[in-house]
C-alpha cells in the first residue's frame, strides 16, 4: 500500500484526510476515488483499504483505489451526487439512498431483523437483490458489498427486560419520526436531542436513557452516567460499498470480476472486524461498571410493529410485514 500524493496533499492533510492507494500510483491505468464519512480507525475504512489492496493485486496494479475518510471528499449525499455526475467513483452508503430508491429504507427498519444471521439472509437473498437492483437503476450507483453495523441498544440506570418496564422513561432519540413513534409505542417518553447534548443531559437527569450501538456508547463514555445496557438490539442494519455505474461501465468484464472478488474479501474482512469490536466494546463497558441485560426481544418487536408499519412507505410495507412474521 502506498500513499498517493496529489498537488493539494497539504490541504488534505489539514483536513485530516489520508489517501490510501494499493500498488504504485504511476503504474495504475485507472484510479478509483472512494470517499466516506468514517475515520481511519473505523472498520469501514479499514475494509475500504483492504478492498483497494485486493483489487490492485488482482489487476497487477492496473487499478488503484484512493480512499478518503472523514468526509474529506464530501459529505454522504454530496458523494452520491458526485458519483451520479461522474466526479466520484465510490462511497460507502446506506439508507440515505432511499431518496432515490425507496427500497433502501429496508436497510435500517426497527425490529425487522431478529439476529445478525436473519439480516444476512435478507441482505444476501432475494430481497437484498431487489434492493440492489433498484439502487443501481434509480440512483445510478452499484452496491458491490455490504457491511453490517453494530445493533442499537438501550442504556439506562436500571434493567429493562420488557416494554412494560419502560414505564414512561424519558430517553433521547435522534430526530427521526420513526424512532420517536416506535419508542412511544413501546411505552417510553422519547425526546429528540442532538447527540452532543446527551452526556450532559444524562448526567443532569434531564433524560434517563438513550440508545446507540456499543461502539458509540463506549466512545461517548456513557458508562460514566449509565449503569445498564439493555440489549434491545432494536435496529440492525447494513451499509453498502458502492461504485458509480459510470465508473463500472468503463471497466472490462475481467476487471469487473476482479472488483467483485475484491469486494467479497473486503466484506468478509469487515465482518471479522465488527465481531471483534462488539466483543471488545462489551468487555470494556462491563469492566467499567455496566451491566448487560437480556431482553424479551419478541415482546419489544410485537409492541413496535404497528408504529413501524405506520412509518414505512407503502412500497416496502408488505416486505416489512413479512420480515416481522418470520
Amino acid at each position: 500500500m502506498k500513499i498517493i500524493r496529489s498537488n493539494n496533499t497539504l490541504s488534505f492533510i489539514a483536513a485530516c484526510c489520508v489517501a490510501f492507494a494499493s500498488g504504485a500510483a504511476h503504474s495504475a491505468d485507472t484510479t478509483l476515488k472512494l470517499g466516506h464519512l468514517a475515520n481511519e480507525q473505523n472498520s469501514w475504512h479499514l475494509a475500504a483499504v483492504r478492498f483497494g489492496e485486493e483489487l490492485s493485486a488482482k489487476t497487477d496494479g492496473r487499478i488503484a483505489v484512493e480512499v478518503f475518510p472523514n468526509e474529506s471528499l464530501g459529505k454522504e449525499i454530496d458523494l452520491i451526487n458526485g458519483m451520479q455526475l461522474g466526479t466520484v467513483d465510490m462511497t460507502i452508503t446506506g439508507e440515505s439512498l432511499q431518496n432515490w430508491a425507496p427500497m433502501a429504507a429496508l436497510l435500517a427498519v426497527p425490529y425487522a431483523y431478529k439476529s445478525l444471521e436473519h439480516m444476512d439472509e435478507v441482505a444476501s437473498g432475494d430481497i437484498g437483490a431487489d434492493i440492489k437492483a433498484q439502487i443501481t437503476e434509480k440512483a445510478m450507483i452499484r452496491p458491490i458489498a455490504y457491511f453490517a453495523r453494530g445493533p442499537r441498544n438501550l442504556t439506562a440506570n436500571r434493567a429493562i427486560a420488557t416494554p412494560s418496564e419502560l414505564d414512561g422513561l424519558k430517553m433521547r432519540v435522534p430526530n427521526v419520526p420513526l424512532f420517536v413513534d416506535v419508542w412511544q409505542s413501546l411505552g417510553a417518553s422519547p425526546t429528540p436531542m442532538a447527540f452532543s447534548e446527551v452526556f450532559t443531559s444524562l448526567q443532569n437527569g434531564v433524560i434517563g436513557a438513550q440508545e446507540n450501538p456499543l461502539a458509540l456508547i463506549r466512545s461517548a463514555n456513557f458508562n460514566e452516567v449509565q449503569s445498564h445496557v439493555n440489549q434491545t438490539e432494536h435496529v440492525r442494519s447494513w451499509i453498502y460499498l458502492t461504485i458509480a455505474e459510470s465508473s463500472w461501465a468503463k471497466l472490462s468484464e475481467d476487471d469487473q470480476v476482479a472488483v467483485m472478488e475484491a469486494a467479497a474479501i473486503a466484506q468478509e474482512y469487515e465482518r471479522g472486524l465488527l465481531l471483534d469490536s462488539l466483543a471488545e466494546d462489551q468487555a470494556h463497558l462491563e469492566a467499567n461498571g455496566m451491566t448487560f441485560v437480556e431482553v424479551d426481544g419478541a415482546a419489544f418487536q410485537a409492541a413496535a410493529k404497528e408504529a413501524v408499519l405506520k412509518n414505512v412507505a407503502d412500497e416496502i410495507k408488505p416486505i416489512v410485514e413479512s420480515l416481522f412474521s418470520n
